[in-house]
């Protein structure tokens, strides 16, 4: 049973002006300024050792129409030459033209940033916060409303829920929050709001609130018609002291593949991806890809896998880490289509900028979540692309550009056949073709 919103919050927090909803397509146009991510001068975390030219290039001949490859010949072409890189590109494009030829997709969204507080510290990230540091904040489900309405209003149809992980198992202030909101815990609080977002707009929720029990994906899955969870990576070796994933208890591969395999158990479809450039090898990325994999092969529930690439800020402890470099990209992205030939790779085009529509020579179907409204609060210093842009850039390289909803169209029947307010309102987005309903 879900908790409904107390009427009003506290006026500490009814108060807030941390959030003030602004047309993102404006702050663009004034504050676009990413230079080039790929720098002459960029080295692998872990340099990688070409295959010699006869082995990917045999490798590559043998792979089969629609047929995963298997983890040797993964490693073999992630590891490929520079003169074999386009070889590699071609067949990874021709394997993505297979599974969904010419379009690629991607979601109008609002990011909400549920709350930044998180028990986790991460040694890439900018997103998080302890209780008092300047711009820590909880939204108030009036800041939610406010700020779903808008996206509501340019056409969004996601609202993409992203907070800390149960950070009120850390923090007395965040339990106190919670408190004068009128609920338990974080969870409880994402499932209130995720039902006010679903019955007061027609923007669908697709919430990424970390670890989960099999009870909290059931309960979530009322509330939305898919969520995600980042695998990441699946070596422990992360965790250790000074690296990426040092004092993130969140983290445990072991314990992020658990949550993604309850969603599988229950048929929830589920967002996962891998993160390179933060410490792992080339084989982590492959064995990163073979997890997600196996679990897809048993429960067939993962909608869109997720290559994210590491960025560099200036105020984290991986501050002087190197970025990955667009040959590791390619490499990753076009060995990720060949390992899971027909399931929907995904690219976020403003972590690539300049050169994203590169992506698309990788074997991408999609880009993932872009707002008109909101900031990519992840990465705030990487602005989403204008959408014009981005459909004339995806054009350029022979494709169409199509809204999709947080749900992909394979899944869609699985909502829709079911009673309820998640089923009216996914049949109330979607045109015959199960993507965006295009607007008259």
């Amino acid at each position: 049973m879900i908790v409904t919103p107390v009427a009003k919050a506290p006026i500490a927090l009814r108060k807030s002006v941390w959030f003030k909803v602004i047309p993102f397509d404006a702050c663009n146009r004034l504050h676009y300024h990413a230079g080039p991510l790929y720098h002459s001068s960029s080295v692998a975390l872990s340099p990688i050792k070409p295959a010699g030219r006869g082995d990917s290039r045999t490798t590559l001949g043998a792979v089969r129409s629609g047929e995963p490859i298997s983890r040797k010949a993964a490693i073999e072409l992630i590891r490929c030459s520079d003169t074999d890189v386009p070889h590699l590109l071609a067949v990874a494009r021709a394997a993505k033209e297979r599974f969904k030829p010419k379009a690629i997709t991607y979601s109008r969204k609002v990011f909400l940033p549920l709350t930044n507080l998180c028990r986790d510290y991460c040694g890439y990230c900018t997103f998080r916060r302890d209780p008092g540091d300047p711009g820590a904040h909880t939204m108030t489900p009036d800041e939610v409303l406010e700020v779903t309405r808008a996206g509501e209003r340019l056409g969004c149809t996601e609202a993409l829920f992203s907070l800390g992980d149960k950070p009120e198992l850390l923090f007395p202030e965040m339990r106190e929050t919670l408190r004068c909101l009128g609920y338990k815990s974080t969870l409880h609080y994402l499932e209130a709001m995720c039902d006010l977002v679903l019955r007061e707009t027609a923007l669908l929720p697709h919430p990424n609130p970390g670890l989960l029990s099999a009870e909290w994906i059931a309960r979530l899955a009322t509330v939305s018609p898919s969520m995600g969870l980042m695998i990441e990576t699946t070596n422990p070796g992360l965790l250790g002291a000074g690296r990426a994933h040092d004092n993130a208890p969140d983290k445990v591969p072991a314990k992020r593949l658990r949550t993604i395999e309850e969603a599988g158990k229950q048929h929830v479809p589920f967002t996962t991806g891998l993160l390179i450039g933060i410490g792992e090898s080339v084989e982590d990325r492959v064995d990163t890809l073979l997890a997600i994999r196996a679990l897809h092969e048993r429960y067939g529930h993962i909608q869109e896998v997720i290559v994210q690439n590491f960025r560099v800020k200036p105020t984290i402890p991986m501050a002087n880490s190197p970025e990955p470099d667009l040959g590791e990209m390619l490499r990753t992205v076009a060995v990720a289509r060949l390992l899971l030939p027909n399931v929907n790779i995904q690219a976020p085009p403003n972590l690539s900028a300049p050169y994203y529509e590169e992506l698309i020579q990788a074997g991408i179907n999609d880009w993932g979540g872009i707002s008109p409204l909101t900031p990519d609060f992840i990465n705030p210093e990487m602005p989403w692309p204008h959408l014009e842009q981005v459909r004339l850039r995806t054009e350029a390289k022979g494709c169409e550009l199509r809204q999709r909803l947080p749900i992909y169209p394979e899944f869609v029947a699985a909502i829709t056949e079911k009673q309820g307010l998640l089923s009216q309102r996914v049949q109330e987005a979607i045109g015959d073709d199960c993507l965006a309903r295009r607007a008259a």
